[in-house]
């Protein structure tokens, strides 16, 4: 596209929807409308062009497909792009959620709406970016770019809080990321380039993956976000707006497990082993700490956060079982995460729109009012337990199989999450939707509307085809993770035998 490749096309065509939006003059409705139109068509047509993507892609390939690569900054820094099994998913996950952002906030965002709509646009750019940047520095300046359009979403049309919570999330994941910037230089430093597939070849030291690895996991720990960085998302949650919450919890904490595994573990394969414990010891605490504190929420936003905590807990410690099923668990996971905790703040974003409270206590035996709603909810909560049968149960079976694996005892641990994750979810959907319906301004409310349906109902059925048919998904990540963990076990072998030869 424009002498690019598809790959361009994908991360370019949501700012040419963003300059028709600037282009636009005036405040009035038919200029509001003309904005929502505009982002809808683009992110449609942005997620049209991502299955073009698909169909070209091979998923028996394990190497990185739909290359492109130009000189950029000299012969150092490339405008580099590509994507494998791992990154795909994830491309497509982010093409397909951006719609159901747009449709989400039609109605509820009625101030500002062309610069609303400019910022979801310039944030897709940035998220497709991320997971397809073949070099480090580009990974690095999408990586931290979509930082200012979520810190405007959360800062312009967040809740009453919503200045403290999106500095909170801006300086945290900012302060994490330095770290990363300083280790790339170091990479550069030793290797002579960023390109991401000359690295991947790359043997650092020993004693220099210890320090690279731990200034990667900064910023991935807070961008996912583990224990005990995890404090921003949920006031970031409650403050953003619905589609701001969906985009947040569906995308962006993915930033983090995704570049655990394309960087942390390939490149720092060493390292990886050396801190595994250290990581297992943290998702154990994600798991089972942040699952004890969504027990307690009052507040339905501030639940399903401290929930995406407890759930990317799972992913880490996927990731650093560092086998088969661990690493495509973890993958899985994720994409259903992103599906799954998407929807929840959708429905979320439902009853708020019609109650402008998000107190737990404020509902009550709304199955009677609303029950196509009440069936949604269900089966979405049902896929947040874990429930055999919905997307939700594959992710945290392979995980859990892939821990098992590599440490029985941490399986065991994780294992009371899924416990505690049925109890406060199951608590959640009993207060709102069963029980009497007593509560007078509820009386009157309406069950979901044309388009509230069109929201929900994909997410729906993708929650409960992928729980009964995770082929798409395992097979698409199979080979690549196959590569991944194959090149893992060789680094690994050669730095034992080389040990032992010492001694």
């Amino acid at each position: 596209m424009f002498g690019f490749g598809i790959l361009s096309g994908l991360i370019f065509l949501p700012l040419v929807g963003a300059a028709f939006i600037l282009a636009l003059r005036g405040d009035d409705e038919p200029t509001r409308n003309n904005a929502r139109w505009a982002a809808l068509v683009t992110t449609v047509i942005v997620f049209i062009l991502s299955l073009v993507a698909w169909s070209r892609f091979e998923p028996g390939n394990p190497g990185f497909q739909l290359v492109e690569q130009k000189d950029w900054l000299g012969s150092a820094v490339l405008y580099k792009l590509g994507v494998d099994g791992i990154s795909m998913p994830f491309v497509l996950l982010t093409t397909f959620l951006m719609p159901f952002c747009i449709l989400a906030s039609w109605q509820s965002i009625a101030t500002r709406v062309r610069e609303y709509m400019i910022c979801f646009l310039v944030l897709e750019t940035l998220m497709i970016g991320v997971f397809c940047a073949l070099d480090l520095v580009l990974f690095y300046l999408f990586f931290e770019g979509g930082l200012i359009p979520m810190f405007l979403i959360i800062g312009i049309w967040g809740g009453k809080r919503r200045i403290y919570a999106s500095f909170k999330f801006f300086l945290y994941t900012l302060l994490g990321s330095l770290l990363m910037l300083l280790a790339i230089m170091a990479m550069y430093g030793v290797a002579g380039t960023t390109d991401i597939t000359v690295l991947l070849q790359t043997k650092f030291g020993a004693s220099m993956q210890k320090w690279l690895w731990l200034a990667f996991f900064a910023s991935f720990a807070v961008k996912m976000p583990m224990w005990p960085v995890h404090t921003w998302l949920p006031d970031a949650h409650v403050e953003a707006p619905t589609a701001g919450s969906v985009i947040l919890a569906g995308i962006l904490l993915k930033m983090g497990g995704y570049g655990f595994l394309r960087f942390s573990i390939p490149m720092f394969p060493d390292a990886s082993q050396y801190f595994a414990p250290l990581v297992f010891t943290l998702s154990i605490i994600a798991i089972v700490y942040t699952s004890l504190v969504a027990l307690v929420q009052d507040d339905m936003k501030k639940l399903i956060a401290y929930s995406s905590v407890a759930h990317m807990g799972f992913v880490t410690m996927g990731i650093f079982a560092m086998n088969q099923q661990g690493v495509q668990g973890a993958v899985f996971q994720m994409v259903s995460h992103g599906l799954v905790s998407g929807a929840l703040f959708l429905c979320v974003g439902v009853v708020y729109d019609r109650m402008h409270t998000r107190e737990i206590a404020a509902y009550g035996g709304l199955a009677r009012r609303m029950p196509l709603f009440a069936v949604a909810l269900m089966v979405f909560t049902m896929a947040n337990v874990g429930l055999p049968g919905t997307s939700g149960f594959v992710g945290e079976f392979l995980t859990l199989i892939g821990a098992f694996n590599a440490n029985s005892w941490v399986a065991l641990f994780a294992t009371t999450g899924v416990i505690l994750s049925a109890a406060y979810a199951l608590y959640l959907y009993r207060r709102v939707i069963f029980g009497v319906l007593d509560k007078p301004n509820l009386m009157n409310i309406k069950d979901l509307s044309a388009r509230e349906i069109v929201l929900l109902a994909p997410l729906l059925v993708l929650t409960i085809y992928y729980g009964v048919q995770p082929g798409p998904i395992l097979d698409a990540c199979a080979a690549s993770v196959t590569l991944l963990v194959k090149n893992l076990d060789a680094a690994l072998a050669i730095t034992k035998t080389a040990a032992v030869a010492l001694h």
